[in-house]
């Protein structure tokens, strides 16, 4: 194994991305290239998250469940998060400010627009 992507269901495919955008990361491909997009790979560094709406499954796949949101924790390591902790608390849903775990690490969590929850760590 050499990476893992999640692919994100979300509703609104446009939010998504500027939501994205705003946290720092960079619109590499969407599907289809023109029209309304069902389907967006952004990536930040090494990291690569795919966004793609819940409309566009159709039938397939019934198990995925087709509500916002998730039980899971998206956890991204990162370098300059004070800096981007104080770029982002005034615009986005913090769900815990920025500690040190008894881990040593570094970290905040936020929602998301479509209720993912993503931590933030770095070790300092």
């Amino acid at each position: 194994m050499n990476t893992v992507s999640p692919n994100i269901f979300v509703r609104d495919i446009h939010k998504t991305i500027s939501f994205y955008t705003e946290l720092g990361f960079d619109l590499v491909l969407t599907v289809p290239e023109t029209g309304e997009p069902d389907f967006a790979m952004m990536v930040s560094g090494s990291v690569t998250f795919m966004f793609q709406t819940f409309s566009s499954l159709g039938e397939e796949l019934p198990d995925i469940s087709r509500k916002d949101g998730g039980s899971l924790l998206l956890y991204i390591q990162i370098k300059g998060i004070r800096a981007l902790f104080d770029r982002l608390k005034d615009k986005v849903t913090v769900l815990k400010g920025l500690e040190k775990t008894f881990y040593g690490a570094t970290e905040f969590s936020i929602r998301d627009i479509n209720n993912y929850v993503l931590t933030f760590a770095e070790d300092e």
